[in-house]
């Protein structure tokens, strides 16, 4: 593009033709799109962790066992991060927006399937479809950002908005789960989703435009369903780990080793084809694989995290269910306010220095929870949360934006894609690994117990519930000493997951020190830097274009050569023409005097085939 042009013209250069219109209505048409893409992920978000308030209510109603509980928990997820290359990489081939409201359509269909379950195998399956109905919207949604938002500037604000939202929907979840199952039923928590896809249906359609990607060769079927069955494996494994079952346990390690191979040989032939279905060469630019692996780190070392810290606030404080969401609500609003001043400050420090103190911010606010005891602390508390909501936000938000950034146009649902897969993966292991330390910690504080027989001490170290539940069967002075005992190692392995934790945040910190020191915002281009690759497909096209436009100049001149030639000889001709012409008008008198009558006859025939 040419350096005059206009900021307006390169911010509307992504948008389809029917959304660039005046400057003003194509600003306001790109804010109403991002409205429509939050409450899309709103949904999701809030769906993710609306249940588990209201496992209770579902435990008591359809009665299932223990596995069956685990699945209608789990499924959501592990359904949703299996298939979200699927769907990102779908979206890029058919187009977004009509991957993102069939997803809608799925979404609300399986909600009322859900609301309505008279058994547990019926809500194991709603609950199945709800995660891929959420697979489908959750990349759609970044990708259709990444298209209508094509100024980085305006970019890393949409982002921030948009993982705000996020952070709320995750917030919200639990109070409107408590908020409904106290005043309705428990199947009420997915109705809540129906109005809100009855109206995201047709607005959606109406407003939303639709982009694809590089359509070049045929989608790698083979290659989309290899990935959705590795990570489903990997993914089951990571849980089963986080729920307490050993990495040698064979229902454990088979899915993992399993999801493993079929990754590997997923790559492999990625690599091999000519258009695959994900690029990897984006994991060669350290921005965007840096990006991504700090996703991995935040969310491995703040989501496991998150659910001890519930933990302790319910039973070392006593607190409810409702006042524990309102506890954390501090959090909520730093990570709002991260989301919405991201962008400028993205601008001010960069992506290097922005990631690296989000980092820090996060491991000085998890350190200072170890003052967390066995009595309450609410400054500390409200302190400790507003930091790590600020800190946790910032360091995401500028992740995403760095990697999003990375990924062209044509593959950014793929790159979405990534991202939330990493995203899951982190949140997995993070609940795998720091369950892990926070159980090696415990155990040892109620195995001997004065008073407690052994086998009430191995059932004690399971959890603190399950050491409250005994010490209420004990009773008497060793059921109290068993409780006081199971608080305090609670506690105590409680201050030894925030020190891991704030260990893996400063190693994120370091490696955030690899990424871009400044934003860098193209001034003629819309496309972010894509690295020598791109850079070499770019000087092929360009001299591709100037071959043609070779071509074109040559056969211009050769035309023009031709046209002067039969110029020429037009006036060779003409020349001729006239001095037979002469040549007869001198002869005429003579020919007068001896043809007599028949002269004029002769004289005419000798014209024309002058003429000729």
């Amino acid at each position: 593009m040419s350096g005059t042009t206009t900021a307006g013209s390169r911010r509307t250069a992504g948008v389809p033709r029917q959304w660039r219109g005046t400057a003003a209505s194509g600003g306001a048409n790109r804010w109403v799109v991002l409205l429509v893409l939050c409450v899309s992920l709103l949904l999701v978000a809030v769906d993710a962790t609306v249940l588990h308030v209201a496992v209770p209510a579902v435990t008591e109603d359809l009665r299932p066992g223990a596995i069956e509980l685990l699945w209608i928990v789990d499924v959501y997820p592990l359904v949703c991060a299996s298939l979200l290359i699927l769907f990102g990489t779908l979206g890029d081939r058919v187009g977004r927006r009509r991957v993102l409201l069939l997803g809608y359509g799925l979404f609300g269909a399986a909600s009322a399937l859900a609301a309505f379950a008279g058994n547990p195998q019926i809500l194991i399956v709603a609950r199945a479809l709800l995660g891929v109905g959420g697979a489908m919207i959750m990349p759609a949604t970044l990708s259709i950002l990444r298209q209508v938002f094509p100024d980085r500037r305006e970019r890393a604000m949409a982002i921030g908005i948009w993982s705000a939202v996020a952070a709320v929907g995750a917030a919200v979840g639990p109070l409107l789960g408590g908020f409904l199952v106290e005043n309705f039923w428990w199947g009420s928590v997915f109705l809540v989703n129906l109005p809100l896809m009855v109206v995201a249906l047709p607005v959606g359609r109406w407003l939303l435009p639709e982009s694809t990607g590089d359509r070049d060769g045929p989608w790698d079927v083979l290659g989309a369903v290899m990935a959705a069955c590795g990570l489903f494996c990997v993914v089951f494994g990571v849980k089963r780990m986080g729920s307490g079952a050993g990495l040698l346990n064979a229902v454990t390690a088979a899915p993992v080793l399993a999801g493993a191979v079929l990754l590997v040989l997923f790559v492999r032939r990625q690599r091999r084809r000519t258009h695959p279905l994900v690029d990897l060469k984006l994991f060669s630019r350290p921005a965007f694989s840096i990006s991504v692996g700090c996703i991995v780190l935040a969310l491995l070392a703040l989501v496991g995290l998150e659910l001890i810290a519930a933990q302790y606030l319910q039973l070392v404080l006593g607190l409810t269910p409702l006042e524990t969401g309102l506890r954390l609500l501090p959090l909520t609003f730093a990570a709002m306010a991260a989301g919405l001043v991201g962008s400028r400050m993205l601008q001010w420090l960069g992506p290097r220095v922005m990631v690296a103190v989000g980092f820090a911010l996060t491991a000085l606010a998890v350190l200072s929870l170890t003052a967390m005891g066995l009595s309450d602390r609410p400054a500390v508390l409200v302190g400790g949360f507003i930091v790590l909501g600020f800190g946790l936000e910032t360091t995401l938000f500028s992740a995403y934006e760095s990697m999003l950034n990375e990924a062209s146009s044509g593959s950014a649902g793929g790159a979405a894609a990534i991202g939330e897969t990493s995203y899951q993966l982190g949140a997995g292991i993070g609940i795998a690994l720091l369950g892990s330390v926070m159980n090696a910690a415990y155990k040892p504080g109620v195995s001997s117990v004065p008073g407690v027989p052994a086998s009430a001490s191995s059932d004690a170290s399971q959890s603190l519930g399950a050491a409250y539940k005994v010490s209420d069967r004990l009773g008497g002075h060793a059921g109290e000493a068993l409780r006081s005992a199971s608080r305090s190692a609670f506690v105590h392995g409680l201050h030894i997951t925030l020190a891991v934790s704030a260990g893996l945040l400063l190693l994120g910190a370091l490696a955030a020190l690899r990424l871009p020191r400044t934003m860098e915002c193209p001034a003629d281009d819309e496309e972010p830097s894509q690295g020598p690759d791109q850079g070499q497909r770019e000087q092929e096209q360009r001299d591709q274009g100037q071959r043609e436009q070779g071509r074109r100049d040559q056969g211009q001149l050769e035309q023009a050569q031709l046209e002067q030639a039969q110029l020429e000889q037009a006036q060779l001709e003409q020349a001729q023409l006239e001095q037979a012409q002469l040549e007869q008008a001198q002869r005429e008198p003579g020919q007068r005097e001896q043809g007599g009558t028949d002269a004029p006859a002769r004289r005419d025939r000798a014209t024309v085939a002058a003429e000729s």
